[in-house]
Order: structure tokens, then sequence, then C-alpha cells
């Protein structure tokens, strides 16, 4: 009787204390790193997997703005880029440039603070760069008028500085890089970066189709061509990264310049260095392999002469980015269109000689090996900026 009492009397408490109740989620005051997009089958908002889902061209977070406490963020926008809190409109990126704004001096006329709102990024054309979305300091942390200026609205701030002093340095190593390949190796130097041989007019042409293409001198230019494009890469086409191949194979953050400076200059040297192997293989294929090895050199050649502009294309982005980003961006597209397809007009310039590109079986191999990797070049690099 005494145990059953006992055992009834404790049981209470025990079960008191065992029981689970879930906290209040927290105040979310700022962004965060979870985005939402819209699944149209349910027509609700869903969370945003960047490795599973594509990429929108909208994307939603919910925030919490609080009374007399303001919101500020900064991110990277294209041109027409918009901002929506609670499907009003209440900012659109004039020109492509880095912003800062106080989200909280942007509420509509007759809006209620402390209470949730859903904020929308979209634009018409393409992918918005959610990872350059991130929370500024509070106006207290800030310099004396900062608060001025988030309270004016958005507040563009120069592109090319984040990352110039690793640009500056990239661009001295890439001509310290030259400057000491043409003193010590001037005869194969010249064999390569001369007008003559690229329009064919010297015997210098025939002398590099016939020379071996994996020298060291080559194996070091090509490490600077694709740290020059690199370069190009990052600092103009920003938001490369969000290609859905690349992003499923890399994971770099926006922030980390010197990572993916590097991890880019990797992809471009395994590129060139690697379509000797795609060329062997689709040689076989179509049985023209005795073509290979001169398709391969007058690439190589090609590439390399016409990437010692990339440097100069760098030079005018750090100089003129700030005052006209649309100019150094089609100048961008235009030396990197000339890149493309001057090579292959010269790989296909060069087989012509050896054998007529009127034959169809020659001229199917040519569009296998150099049109439609030019065209899916063209797609990722240039056409989607």
């Amino acid at each position: 009787m005494w145990l059953l009492l006992l055992m009834l009397g404790v049981f209470p408490l025990v079960a008191g204390a065992a029981e689970y109740r879930r906290l209040p989620p927290p105040p979310r005051s700022g962004l965060t790193t979870d985005w939402l997009i819209k699944d149209p089958n349910r027509n609700r908002l869903v969370l945003y997997l960047p490795n599973y889902h594509a990429p929108e061209q909208a994307y939603y977070q919910w925030l919490s703005v609080r009374p007399g406490r303001p919101l500020p963020i900064t991110f990277t926008a294209r041109k027409d880029l918009s901002l929506f809190l609670n499907n009003q409109l209440v900012f659109t990126a004039p020109a492509p440039a880095s912003y800062t704004l106080d989200l909280a001096a942007l509420l509509p006329a007759g809006a209620q603070q402390g209470k949730l709102y859903l904020l929308c990024v979209w634009h018409p054309e393409a992918v918005p760069n959610l990872t350059s979305f991130q929370n500024a300091l509070a106006p207290a942390e800030n310099p004396v008028g900062t608060r001025e200026a988030l309270t004016t609205g958005a507040q563009p701030r120069p592109r090319g500085h984040q990352g110039q002093n690793v640009f500056l340095g990239f661009l001295l190593l890439i001509g310290l890089g030259y400057g000491g390949l043409r003193a010590t190796y001037q005869p194969g130097f010249a064999r390569i970066y001369q007008l003559e041989g690229l329009w064919g007019k010297g015997t210098a042409e025939q002398d590099f189709l016939v020379k071996p293409t994996l020298t060291w001198l080559n194996l070091v230019l090509v490490l600077l061509f694709a740290l020059s494009f690199a370069l190009l890469l990052v600092a103009i086409h920003t938001n490369i990264e969000n290609i859905v191949i690349l992003r499923r194979l890399f994971d770099v953050a926006e922030s980390t310049i010197v990572v993916k400076v590097l991890l880019y200059t990797a992809l471009v040297a395994a590129f060139v260095l690697g379509k000797y192997l795609f060329l062997e293989s689709m040689g076989y294929i179509f049985d023209v392999a005795e073509l290979v090895t001169i398709q391969y050199r007058e690439f190589i050649r090609t590439v390399l002469f016409m990437g010692l502009f990339l440097p100069g294309v760098m030079l005018l982005y750090l100089g003129l980015n700030r005052q006209l980003p649309e100019t150094v961006l089609w100048v961008s597209n235009g030396v990197v269109s000339l890149l493309l397809v001057g090579t292959v007009w010269r790989v296909a310039r060069t087989l012509h000689r050896k054998r007529s590109l009127l034959n169809l079986h020659l001229f199917s191999y040519l569009c296998a090996t150099e049109v439609i990797p030019l065209v899916i070049l063209l797609k990722l690099i240039v056409f989607t900026y």
C-alpha cells in the first residue's frame, strides 16, 4: 500500500519534468542564407536548396522589421534587379554596381513596423547573386554620416573596390612571368608572340607547327594564360559560379576571391591541356588522327598569342569600372568573343591548308571539335552576361 502511494505521488513530478515544449523561434532581424522559392504546383514557398533546385529569377525571405531599428543590407546587383517588400516594389538597380540600403527606410507608406515582411529579390533575365546579400553594420556601429546614407535609399559602392589589391597582385605576377620568360627564352617567346607568324607571313608559323607542343615554356605560358583568363572571369563575370554545373561541382564563396581565381585558373588550364585528349578521341572516331597534332599546336599557339591581351582588359577594368561599368563589360565580352572565335578561325584555316574543309567528313570533324565547344563557351561566358 505504501509503495503504491509513493509511486502515485512521484509519477506526476517525473512526467512534468520530462515534458518537451518547443521554444518559440528567435526573431529574425536580418538576412540569412535560407532563401525561399515558389513552388507553382503547391502554390507555396519552399526552402531553396542550391544543389537540388534549379536556379530561379525570384527568391524570397521573411524579415522582421522592428520600430526604430534600421535594417541595412549590402548586395551586388545587375541592372534592373528589383527588390519587393510584401509584393510592393521598393528598389530597382539603375546600373550594375554594389549597393547599400536600409530596408526599414524603404517600407511602403503606412506599413506597420515590428512584423514580418516578405522580401523578394527578382531579375527579369538573369539569376540574382544571392551570395552577395549580406547584413551591413548598424548605424550606431558605422562611422559618422552613414545614417544619412542609409536613410536616403540605395547608395552604390564601387564594384572594383573589393579585391582590387588581389587583382593588382595577380597582374604583377603575370607581368613578372611574361617578362622573365621573354628574357630567358627569347627565341621560343618570339616564335609565339609575333604578328608575322600569326597571320602566316613568315617561317615562324611552320616552325611552331613542327616543334614539340608540351615544352616547359609552353606549359608556363598556359598557366599564365589561365591566370589571366581567371582574373577576367572573377572580376567582371562575377556570377559565373551560378552556372548549375559549376555550382554542383565546386562550392566557393563569393568573398574568397583568391580561392576563386585559383579555382578558375585550374579549370582553364585543365581545359587547354585536356583538349588534346579530346582531340585524340575525336580523331580516332573520325579517322583523322594525323591532323590532331597540327590542330592542337595551332590551338595552343593562337590561344597563347591572343591571351596576351587579357591583362590589358584587367587594367581597363581596374581603371574605368567605377565610371563606365557597362563599357568595360562590353569590352570584356568583345575580347573574350574575339579570343574564342579567332582561335576557331585559325584552327580551321590551318586544317584547310592540309585538307580541304569542303569535304563533309572533315567539316563534321571540325564542327565536333571546335564549333560546338565554341558555341557552349560563348553561351556560358559571353551571352549569359
